[in-house]
């Protein structure tokens, strides 16, 4: 996407204002949004994030981090390397790319990789399949647990066909 300025440089500063109740959105290159007087107060600041997601890792992870580090999105370019810097991953596609990272990372910060709050309303078609699979999981687990291995078998099945499908 362009500037709306000066129609040249790419918009690196989306800005949104809502006035009078009518949303107004715009998307500048950097010197426009400073000619403007907008500036990021934390630009040039350290992110902190990225020191304490290097210090989750512990010195056993290292070589497996090597070969992490290497991997890229195919969307935006973003590395996990760029990632364990900035603490910012470079778009949706993310997520998908580092799950198995970010799973071990989430995992170690929450306790969890599982959310258990509110999700926005329009979210649901996306959330579904995930919810299905958590619910999945924990049925499978219950029946593990109850000994009754056929209806495991087929819930192990069920997930096999849904992660496929994600």
């Amino acid at each position: 996407m362009l500037c709306q300025d000066c129609g040249k440089k790419k918009a690196e500063v989306h800005l949104t204002e809502v006035i009078d109740n009518e949303k107004v959105v715009l998307n500048l290159c950097r010197d426009c949004a400073e000619k403007r007087g907008f500036r990021n107060p934390l630009e040039g600041v350290p992110f902190p994030l990225a020191e304490f997601l290097a210090s989750m890792l512990n010195q056993t992870q290292l070589p497996k981090l090597d070969k992490q580090n290497q991997i890229t999105c195919s969307a935006c370019g973003t590395s996990f390397a760029d990632f364990t810097q900035t603490g910012r991953l470079g778009c949706d596609n993310c997520y998908v790319v580092f799950r198995s990272q970010l799973d071990d990372l989430l995992r170690k910060v929450h306790g969890s990789t599982q959310h258990r709050g509110k999700f926005p309303k329009m979210a649901s078609d996306v959330m579904k399949p995930l919810r299905e699979e958590s619910n999945l999981q924990d049925e499978l687990k219950k029946a593990i647990q109850n000994e009754d291995f056929e209806k495991a078998a087929k819930i192990r099945d069920q997930l096999r066909t849904l992660t496929r499908k994600t």
